[in-house]
């Protein structure tokens, strides 16, 4: 079974927990990062872009991505323009992504929802970039989201919980003892109303 059909019965708070267990650390998303559409869910390995006031590292990092990517797009958290679109959500939903989070805005929030491509963000505003300036060195190879910085090395989770940045190479080991940690949860929910 893929990861991604396995997530379908698990949460974000069963695979921190699992991290816990595991002795991993926690990476959560601020909890100022929702989804666009409430009750998105989204999975993924993470493809990482820092915007530079041009959309075009986006679409960069999106013709190298591979099918069920999620877009880490850094923003560096700004609440003064946005950087991705309805246009950028449908590149990145035709090329077959799983999602997209931004540390940063969104905008075209109406058209991004018909798309039906998970949106994660800090919120909307109808401005886009307000400058350009020049690509930072390695601007395909990391990005931040709040105190984290996200590589293709990371899995990315998200649900109505909120975001979670996962190990890749821990993924299997993580997904079974949040699906064990599930499993005694709901035999203790069982009991509890019985």
């Amino acid at each position: 079974m893929s990861l991604a059909e396995r997530f379908a019965g698990l949460t974000t708070p069963y695979l921190a927990d699992a991290c816990v267990r595991a002795g991993v650390s926690v990476r959560c998303a601020p909890s100022t990062l929702q989804a666009v559409t409430p009750g998105s869910r989204v999975l993924g390995r993470a493809l990482a872009a820092r915007h530079a006031g041009s959309v075009d590292v986006f679409l960069e990092a999106i013709d190298s991505a591979q099918l069920g990517d999620v877009l880490v797009a850094d923003n560096g958290g700004r609440l003064d323009e946005s950087c991705v679109g309805d246009l950028l959500a449908q590149e990145a939903a035709s090329a077959g992504l799983a999602g997209i989070v931004i540390w940063g805005l969104h905008r075209d929030t109406a058209d991004i929802a018909a798309i039906d491509i998970p949106l994660f963000s800090l919120g909307s505003i109808p401005t886009g970039p307000l400058s350009v300036s020049k690509r930072p060195t390695g601007a395909l190879e990391s990005a931040r989201v709040g105190e984290w910085v996200i590589s293709a090395s990371d899995l990315v989770a998200g649900d109505e919980d909120g975001l979670l940045f996962l190990p890749h190479d821990r993924a299997d080991e993580l997904f079974s003892l949040a699906e064990t940690i599930r499993d005694t949860e709901r035999r203790q929910a069982d009991r509890i109303r019985a």
